[in-house]
């Protein structure tokens, strides 16, 4: 029975085996036939040789389609492959067609653009489908060499695009925008937050004057449409807040408190200690600064890394040059392995900490360990004996940088004159390199 067993096994993986092999093998024989082809068909649509170049390009795309189907039945490759050269041909007739398509209708694939930006496919869906006819029916007759025809057929579709832009500028926004303002009607907005919602009235009104007025420069009007809609369900959200406030009993302290929890969570992700006695200014600018460094740290191991990658590429071309390496290009990759060597131990130091222990990073060759896991007693300069297993943590990372020179900074909150928190600061840092 168990012998059974094991033969079940056996023959199961060898099938496994078997069946990847077969799928590996009819893999290579597709890419060895639609190979070229494959690379010809996506430089087409890379250019948008569809657009430029539809005649051709369906052209294209119906041998290449056979070919494909040809295939999947197994029928004969010589038949394949001609339908394949026929498709490649037209492709690439396609692809020449995008030079002088480019060149013809830059206004109307600007206003093509303008028109997808605004929503028109979903929210002006037949002005779309008319317009795309057109552009179309334009570029056939580029292609057939009816310059001027095709010029004519382009301004006729730019101005349906330009039609529908406008209709899903009012579709997408300003309706939306309406409704929300006669919602906010509704419900007494005003009573709460009128200044947000004479904003959105504001921006409703103006966007229509724009599109009155320069139909076809939309740009700031769609922009406009947007923040429109946006301020009116500000408005409306403003409005529900305050009520629940109201309904609450909440005070004018119990608000700014509020206001003041998000500020302090996001300073306390940063390491940032904020205080409110003075209002948001402060704090605000002192969030801002952390973002500032972490940014600057940030660039500085990308540069590092930019570093590092030239390094490899350096050592991988030189290799590859040479069958043995000069001096200077085996001292290089030295200095590359130890590179990969302190990133590695930078890693492992990290890993060593939990987000409420500290935070490790690197800055150029110095390592900053922030232990904002180790604090003292209001005036103390003790360190209290459960903190003890961190500060070994500490001692194990210094281990690692043999001959390194270890700066230990301590610092105090804002309380107390500058004088005593100096000397407090200082016994601090004394305390831990005794330990």
């Amino acid at each position: 029975m168990q012998s059974t067993h094991i033969h079940r096994c056996a023959l199961f993986v060898a099938f496994i085996v078997t069946y990847s092999l077969n799928a590996f093998t009819q893999d290579n024989i597709r890419n060895q036939l639609f190979g070229e082809t494959d690379e010809i068909m996506t430089e087409a649509r890379g250019k948008r040789a569809h657009m430029y170049g539809p005649t051709s390009f369906g052209k294209a795309m119906e041998y290449y389609t056979e070919a494909d189907e040809d295939y999947k039945k197994g029928r004969n490759l010589q038949a394949i492959r001609a339908k394949l050269k026929g498709a490649a041909s037209y492709f690439l007739k396609a692809i020449d067609a995008c030079k002088l398509g480019e060149v013809t209708f830059p206004l109307v694939m600007a206003a093509r653009e303008d028109a997808i930006s605004a929503g028109a496919p979903k929210y002006s869906a037949e002005l779309w489908k008319g317009a795309e006819t057109q552009f179309r029916s334009a570029a056939e007759q580029l292609e057939d060499g009816d310059v001027n025809s095709a010029k004519e057929e382009a301004g006729t579709a730019e101005a349906t695009y330009r039609s529908a832009e406008l209709e899903a500028i009012e579709a997408n926004y300003l309706t939306p925008a309406r409704e929300l303002l006669r919602e906010a009607d509704e419900m007494d907005v005003s009573d709460h937050a009128p200044k947000t919602l004479e904003k959105a009235r504001t921006l409703v009104t103006q966007t229509e004057s724009m599109l009155k007025q320069n139909r076809y420069d939309t740009d700031e009007a769609r922009l406009q449409a947007q923040e429109a809609k946006y301020e009116a369900a500000h408005a409306i959200h403003l409005s529900q807040k305050i009520r629940q406030l109201q309904k609450e009993d909440k005070r004018f302290e119990d608000v700014l408190l509020e206001a003041e929890e998000p500020l302090r969570k996001v300073a306390g992700t940063l390491d940032v200690l904020v205080r409110f006695d003075e209002g948001f200014d402060g704090p605000t600018n002192q969030v801002l600064n952390a973002i500032t460094k972490l940014e600057r740290q940030s660039e500085t191991i990308k540069r590092q890394e930019a570093e590092m990658s030239n390094l490899r590429q350096q050592v991988a071309s030189m290799e590859s040059r040479l069958g043995s390496l000069t001096e200077a290009e085996k001292d290089l990759q030295r200095k590359l392995e130890r590179q990969r060597q302190q990133e590695a131990t930078v890693a492992q130091v990290s890993a060593s900490f939990d987000h409420q222990e500290g935070d490790v990073i690197r800055d150029e060759n110095n390592i900053i360990i922030s232990l904002y896991g180790l604090t003292f007693g209001v005036g103390k300069t003790t360190i209290e004996p459960q903190f003890f297993s961190l500060l070994t943590k500490v001692q194990d990372a210094i281990m690692k940088f043999p001959g390194c020179q270890v700066t230990i900074e301590g610092h105090t909150d804002s309380q107390g004159g500058d004088a005593m928190n100096q000397r407090l600061s200082q016994r601090r840092a004394e305390a831990v390199a005794q330990y």
